[in-house]
């Protein structure tokens, strides 16, 4: 099964942690897709991959650019470099069936807001219930990522 890993947003941006965990991710030696709520945010995150430090380079695409990037950005589900991983950010969603077969599945999403607390809770619910793995991340006071529960 998948293992689904839940990163609640309370003291950082989207901005601040995505790029660190998709370098994770491409040191593993795994591909993956990140799937945002709209165009318009991908467009904002695929200009932010390319800048949000001086001293790396990560390789990503969206629609548009080659393929086979080992990060690609969309807002449907198009997954055309054969990912191991799938991101889900700013409200984008997957059905818990529609992730069997992927090493993992990384949700992440703002503690301060409502809306998304609580599709993050019914995701982990139908996660759950489709016997993925489940764990739930949260950044402790110092900024270090601790699994809860």
């Amino acid at each position: 099964m998948t293992e689904v890993l839940f990163y609640h947003l309370e003291r950082a941006s989207l901005e601040g942690v995505l790029p660190g965990l998709l370098e994770k991710t491409l040191e593993r030696g795994w591909r993956a897709v990140v799937r945002g709520g709209s165009r318009e945010r991908i467009e904002k995150l695929d200009a932010h991959l390319w800048r949000y430090r001086d001293d790396s380079f990560l390789p990503h695409g969206a629609a548009g650019d080659g393929a086979g990037q080992p990060v690609w950005l969309t807002d449907s589900e198009d997954a055309p470099n054969n990912a191991q991983v799938l991101f889900l950010v700013d409200g984008a969603q997957a059905a818990p069936q529609s992730i069997a077969g992927l090493e993992r599945c990384v949700m992440i999403f703002n503690g301060h807001d409502d809306e998304a607390v609580g599709a993050a809770r019914s995701f982990w619910k139908a996660s759950a219930a489709e016997g993925h793995q489940v764990t739930y991340w949260k950044q402790s006071e110092n900024g270090r990522w601790e699994k809860q529960g």
